[in-house]
């Protein structure tokens, strides 16, 4: 993998908060595989918090992305960039971007989120995003990896966000006309997998690690499976328990792998 990869930089901070992704990574999967799940979307009605204080779903979910959004936006208006870097940070810029809009103008929103959760989430998107940035401004002018693969890492990037959009679209279906509650999602990619959209989600972050073809974005990458397969696998066993028509053989993540 090495002739992909851009030499990394000498530095401590890189390389210890790459080890502190990965450690957090398999942490936070511990945690949803034994149940003690992220206080958001469905998962929010499932745990009683008695003095927690308590903020609307869209509300939480527009600061987990703002300040990623913001971080980005910087990046992307440093004069300095490089090719990998401006696009690296364009994307990202589009990454949260999309994601804000659709959650003021997709996502239907019926619960609440614990106002420390929205702020545990955004800092982690933040603190990723930041470094992920931050790694490829310092490895400009390092040597260059043996192939250039920002093309195809831009390739990927739009595959992912347009299939994350696409199966987005089709949960803010599910209730339409003013229904609530929840229904066993159907369409797309849904009739293999709980979580499509997670699916996708991993290929948007793979897209911005051949992007920017750095060490720390393959981190990211690992930190992203980790969490999203252990975050599948704990709204599949939701479903298993609410929903009695609930299709059985329909896999968590990867269709017909897990």
């Amino acid at each position: 993998m090495a002739h992909i990869l851009q030499q990394s930089p000498p530095s401590l901070y890189l390389k210890a908060t790459g080890i502190l992704t990965i450690i957090g990574s398999f942490n936070a999967a511990y945690s949803e595989f034994r149940g003690a799940n992220y206080t958001y979307s469905k998962f929010a009605q499932t745990r009683q918090v008695k003095e927690a204080k308590k903020i609307s779903s869209r509300n939480g979910m527009l600061i987990c992305y703002g300040p990623s959004l913001v971080a980005s936006l910087v990046f992307l208006l440093y004069k300095g960039a490089g090719p990998h870097l401006l696009a690296l940070a364009s994307a990202l810029t589009i990454h949260f971007l999309k994601r804000e809009l659709e959650v003021l103008f997709l996502h239907r929103y019926s619960g609440y989120m614990i106002l420390q959760t929205a702020f545990s989430i955004s800092f982690v998107y933040f603190f990723q995003t930041v470094n992920l940035l931050y790694a490829q401004q310092i490895s400009e002018g390092l040597q260059p990896p043996g192939r250039d693969l920002m093309w195809f890492g831009v390739a990927l990037f739009c595959i992912g966000i347009g299939g994350n959009f696409y199966h987005h679209y089709l949960l803010s279906r599910l209730r339409k006309n003013g229904k609530t509650g929840y229904v066993v999602p159907s369409g797309g990619l849904f009739d293999l997998v709980v979580c499509p959209h997670y699916l996708f989600e991993i290929v948007d972050w793979m897209g911005l690690a051949f992007i920017s073809q750095t060490l720390y974005s393959w981190v990211s990458v690992f930190w992203t499976v980790v969490y999203l397969s252990s975050r599948s696998y704990a709204t599949r066993q939701w479903y298993l328990q609410k929903m009695e028509d609930f299709p059985k053989q329909r896999k968590a993540l990867f269709p017909f792998i897990f």
